[in-house]
């Protein structure tokens, strides 16, 4: 680092003065959420590093990777996040503040492809593709489908398959859709606590071990309420389903000629290792950095011996796929 600022410490409860937060117009006029830091070419020896897009995951807001987001700026990478539409600050979808709604994964590929568009014809390369768990699901799929044409990929802990029930998703999704027959599909298709609102008393074991980085969470939640969101609908659970299997439909993974970085570990209880591991082994650039039980699903933000290495190896594939380029 050349610059005195890229090593003072990174107030994760705040916006980074580098930063601005807008909006993103879609085409159907709704409003998505985003943030950005401009090219940072004076603080680092990777002056116009390339350009970084990340989306987060199912229920989750930008505001839980300022931290990241801020470290890939200051290494010189221009870099923006978004929200999903439903969530977060980009509105909602279903019938209250908080279930995570969403009709068809569909609206969601729709809205990548277009954002991506815009982005890309305002950012200078090498591009990055970077997301976690339901958004590592949906920017993969957006990438098979070529909704999307990033230089590279980095996916964390990325939702190519949900833990539980070990049934194939051919018998998963016609359950999930008798479901959204029977009752209301925009209702909950989990509990989320006795108390609406209040977070289940074991979420934080499934996501971190760091409680401070945990508690930064549940502090912006408390600060923009618009943040909050509990379980996901039915409709959102059987949609799941049939996107991961357009997913994994014979082909589709064989197909992507660009590197892809999955950071992830064996110990996730939220999402499929599995799954992650069969997609490694499809995509032919694909690598896979794996952690066991010291890591929790939310790698980005684990205690800082997980989260270091995990940085690292990020920065490390990088540099290797995505020199610096002259543009």
């Amino acid at each position: 680092m050349t610059d005195s600022a890229s090593s003072d410490p990174i107030d994760r409860r705040a916006i980074p003065r580098a930063a601005s937060e807008t909006v993103w117009t879609a085409r159907d006029g709704h409003e998505i959420r985003r943030i950005d830091w401009p090219g940072q070419e004076s603080v680092s020896a990777d002056a116009g590093r390339g350009s970084i897009l990340f989306f987060p995951g199912r229920g989750d807001h930008y505001e839980k990777y300022l931290e990241t987001l801020e470290e890939w700026h200051r290494l010189g990478w221009r870099v923006t996040a978004a929200d999903w539409r439903g969530q977060a600050g980009s509105g909602r979808l279903g019938e209250d503040a908080t279930t995570g709604h969403v009709e068809d994964f569909q609206v969601w590929l729709d809205d990548l492809a277009a954002f991506w568009r815009d982005w890309q014809a305002s950012t200078p390369g090498p591009r990055v593709l970077a997301a976690h768990s339901m958004g590592g699901h949906i920017v993969l799929r957006a990438l098979v489908e070529r909704l999307v044409d990033p230089d590279a990929m980095v996916l964390s802990a990325p939702m190519l398959g949900m833990a539980g029930p070990p049934l194939p998703l051919a018998v998963l999704q016609p359950i999930a859709r008798l479901m959204t027959l029977i009752g209301d599909p925009t209702r909950p298709a989990w509990k989320w606590s006795e108390k609406p609102g209040e977070m289940p008393t074991r979420r934080r074991d499934l996501l971190t071990h760091d409680d401070d980085r945990y508690e930064d969470e549940l502090w912006w939640r408390d600060h923009r309420p618009e943040l909050v969101m509990g379980p996901g609908s039915w409709r959102w659970v059987e949609r799941a389903y049939a996107s991961t299997r357009a997913l994994f439909a014979r082909g589709q993974m064989e197909n992507v000629t660009i590197p892809v970085l999955v950071v992830a570990t064996s110990d996730d209880k939220l999402v499929s290792h599995a799954a992650i591991e069969q997609a490694i082994a499809r995509l032919p650039k694909g690598e896979l950095f794996e952690f066991g039980h010291e890591a929790r699903h939310e790698i980005l933000r684990e205690a800082d011996p997980v989260r270091d290495r995990a940085m690292d190896a990020i920065a490390d594939f990088l540099d290797r796929t995505v020199p610096a380029s002259a543009e």
